[in-house]
């Protein structure tokens, strides 16, 4: 019984996703470009920081490289029950107005995903063989120089690091639940929407946005790893 139901559930989700069920392609279009937008944050300000890590040397490095290491695991409730505390109208952050939109989950996002930018991309940065660093310092080449190559030898590793931060973004919960709401048409992606419909006991659509939620974070790292190899 329970595997015909499953079965039957499966079809349905295939059928939603094969007909283009606008509310489907609706929330997975939401998640995108929410995720995709927390990413490209996330970069702005964790690939200059990493650089500086991976690349230079100063007091208190390791601790700071440390300190990202320490919120890698950082539970995404915790960080939204933090946000909201700070961006709620009692909170010192209320008037930004973040709170229960797009906007608001992308910075949640890319504040949960900096830490894995960071330590990640400057891990490749420290790693590239000192060869490779001799030989650019035996040819004249700067200080500046040196670091354009270094960051070019590590262009896969750091698209990596970036592909890992647009997943746990696009796959996350606790951020996007607590600081978006869950409002329909506004703030629901994908994640919240498998939660709030496998509550309701519609399966096949939870199925539904399963299926195109993995496929899409498959699919991504598969693409990277295929071209890295070419």
């Amino acid at each position: 019984m329970l595997g015909t139901t499953l079965i039957e559930a499966i079809e349905e989700a295939f059928r939603l996703i094969i007909t283009g069920d606008p509310e489907v392609f609706s929330i997975v279009g939401r998640s995108l470009s929410i995720s995709g937008f927390a990413t490209i944050l996330a970069c702005v300000w964790g690939i200059p920081t990493a650089v500086l890590i991976g690349l230079y040397s100063f007091r208190g490095k390791k601790f700071v490289r440390s300190i990202f290491q320490a919120f890698l695991g950082i539970p995404t409730v915790a960080l939204g029950l933090v946000l909201y505390l700070l961006w709620s109208r009692s909170g010192p952050f209320g008037f930004l107005g973040l709170l229960y939109t797009p906007l608001g989950i992308a910075v949640g996002q890319s504040i949960l995903v900096t830490p894995i930018l960071v330590s990640f991309a400057s891990s490749a940065l420290g790693t590239v063989d000192s060869e490779i660093k001799d030989l650019a310092k035996t040819l004249g080449a700067s200080r500046l120089q040196t670091n354009i190559v270094i960051l070019r030898e590590s262009f896969w590793e750091i698209l990596l690091s970036i592909t890992a931060s647009f997943n746990r973004a696009f796959a996350e919960l606790g951020v996007a639940m607590m600081i978006g709401g869950n409002i329909r048409y506004v703030t629901r992606v994908l994640t919240t929407s498998i939660a709030l419909e496998t509550a309701k006991g519609d399966i096949p659509f939870s199925i539904a946005l399963g299926i195109i939620l993995m496929t899409i974070v498959l699919s991504i790292t598969l693409l990277l790893n295929y071209f890295r190899k070419e």
